[in-house]
């Protein structure tokens, strides 16, 4: 069986995407599928590499029974859009950047994270990065529940 890999994408790699790979991993770990889906995370612009996740994000995952502190910023990668399944934007400004860098052929696999939680009727994940920790904990609410759809959307396409 071929494994999914998924890739957020958001604009630092130090607030949104790492809340959503942390996230997304568990929801995977919860439904005994690690050995199918990998995750990763990744930034449009090169401002945090190497860094861990914003504190407020980590303290918001630590709340709700997550540890992310293991993640490291890093660039997205021309190769990313050939390695891997799902490239998931955390907003259309970061979309727009991700369409632009992609080989024509492969910007099927780019996709609006919040597509796959459509009861929400909005697009973008805002960024928590400039407010309070209110910004955070509504990240993390989001990112919840669009794992979920994302889960969804692979184990119909992989028949897992």
């Amino acid at each position: 069986m071929k494994n999914t890999k998924v890739l957020f994408v958001c604009m630092g790699n130090i607030c949104r995407s790492p809340t959503a790979e942390g996230v997304f991993r568990h929801i995977v770990e919860q439904e005994g599928l690690s050995h199918a889906i990998t995750t990763d995370s990744a930034g449009t612009h090169a401002y945090h590499v190497g860094e861990p996740p914003d504190r407020r994000a980590q303290s918001t995952a630590v709340s709700r029974g997550l540890d992310i502190s293991d993640l490291r910023a890093r660039r997205v990668h021309g190769n990313d859009f050939d390695e891997f399944d799902y490239v998931i934007a955390m907003d259309s400004d970061n979309h727009a950047i991700l369409m632009s860098e992609s080989p024509a052929n492969l910007q099927d696999r780019i996709y609006m994270f919040l597509d796959f939680a459509a009861d929400l009727n909005v697009r973008d994940v805002p960024d928590p990065y400039y407010g309070g920790q209110q910004g955070f904990e509504k990240v993390f609410d989001m990112v919840e529940a669009a794992s979920r759809g994302l889960l969804d959307d692979i184990k119909q396409k992989a028949d897992l």
